[in-house]
């Protein structure tokens, strides 16, 4: 990395309040900040970071009135983290190998169609009956498996396995090592004990601009489909059992688990090692914090915690009330044992 104040001012369309010559060749935070490094300050409270750091610039907010007098050069625009996740996307293009071609090492079927612009990296195996759209990356020893569809400008990274029949759409990032459309868990109980397996006939249909982390499962379903929609994002090691159907552009964190055919609606937020049982509802907009576990529906916008998860707010009010349970306890005891002398005399 190497640039001029004034090239990433033009990348964001910032107002420079400094030198627009000064180079920059890292990024830091704004309390670690050095020498020719770029930070950004969004959160008020940590503006006294402002007048002490040594970073040569920090995109600001354009609204900012300044206390101190500053040592650095002042990018001001109108979201100063949102243009300082648009400058970390500029410099990863800038700076992404390009990759071409069809390693000689891949296994393609000769049934397959693969786009020539598609590239296919060492011991990839793309099976029969495969699709794969133009500009998409397959990277290292990811598998695609039988009649699998994947649409423009995907990258699927090494390790991935697409199982067949899945349905993927144009600008879908999968990470390393995630399996999508793995057989549902799906078992009969038999007259000797045991479970007998249910046949998973379904797909996976995963639609434009999703994201999805390493590590994550996603089951196809026992018959019809598990969907992600539009914009979802899902974090590392997340799992969607069979036929879970996401809504646009929600967001689940890590280590997240939603049983078979949950319906979750759009703009939903989930926190990381939430549980979510099947055959329930989440409502468009819901918010469910970190490690909460979901037994009921949850109507639009409800923000809810806990196990069984309850109203946010009733939680925070409670917590109160849980955290002191010892002292209670040894409270009530005492005012018992003076009750009890009293009733005596």
């Amino acid at each position: 990395m190497n640039f001029d104040v004034q090239q990433i001012a033009d990348w964001i369309g910032a107002e420079i309040i400094g030198d627009p010559n000064q180079v920059i060749d890292h990024f830091s935070a704004i309390e670690e900040g050095s020498d020719r490094g770029i930070s950004f300050l969004a959160n008020p409270k940590y503006e006294n970071f402002l007048y002490s750091t040594e970073a040569s610039a920090v995109i600001v907010s354009k609204g900012i009135q300044l206390k101190e007098p500053i040592h650095t050069t002042l990018l001001k625009v109108e979201d100063p983290y949102r243009a300082f996740a648009q400058l970390l996307r500029a410099y990863e293009q800038a700076i992404k190998p390009e990759y071409h071609g069809v390693d000689s090492s891949a296994n393609i079927h000769e049934s397959a169609s693969v786009e020539t612009s598609v590239y296919v990296g060492p011991l990839a195996v793309i099976e029969r009956g495969a699709k794969i759209a133009s500009d998409t990356q397959i990277h290292a020893q990811s598998f695609i498996g039988r009649n699998v569809t994947i649409g423009e400008r995907c990258e699927i990274y090494p390790g991935v396995k697409i199982y067949s029949d899945t349905i993927i759409g144009n600008d879908v990032v999968i990470h390393a090592n995630s399996v999508i459309g793995a057989p549902g868990f799906g078992f009969s109980p038999n007259e000797n004990g045991g479970f007998d397996k249910i046949p998973q006939l379904g797909k996976v249909v995963i639609e434009d601009g999703v994201d999805i982390g390493s590590s994550c499962t996603i089951d196809r379903a026992t018959f019809g489909e598990t969907r992600i929609s539009k914009g979802v994002k899902l974090d590392n090691q997340v799992h969607l059992a069979h036929n879970v159907c996401v809504g646009p552009n929600t967001v689940i964190a890590a280590q997240t688990g939603v049983a078979g055919s949950t319906k979750i609606g759009s703009q939903v937020m989930i926190g990381g090692q939430a549980g979510i049982v099947g055959h329930i509802e989440i409502g468009d907009g819901a918010k469910i914090q970190a490690q909460s576990g979901v037994t009921r529906k949850v109507k639009n916008n409800e923000k809810i915690q806990g196990t069984p998860a309850i109203d946010y707010n009733t939680y925070s009010k409670s917590y109160i009330h849980f955290k002191n349970l010892v002292s209670l306890e040894a409270r009530v005891k005492q005012l018992e044992q003076v009750s009890n002398k009293s009733s005596k005399k």
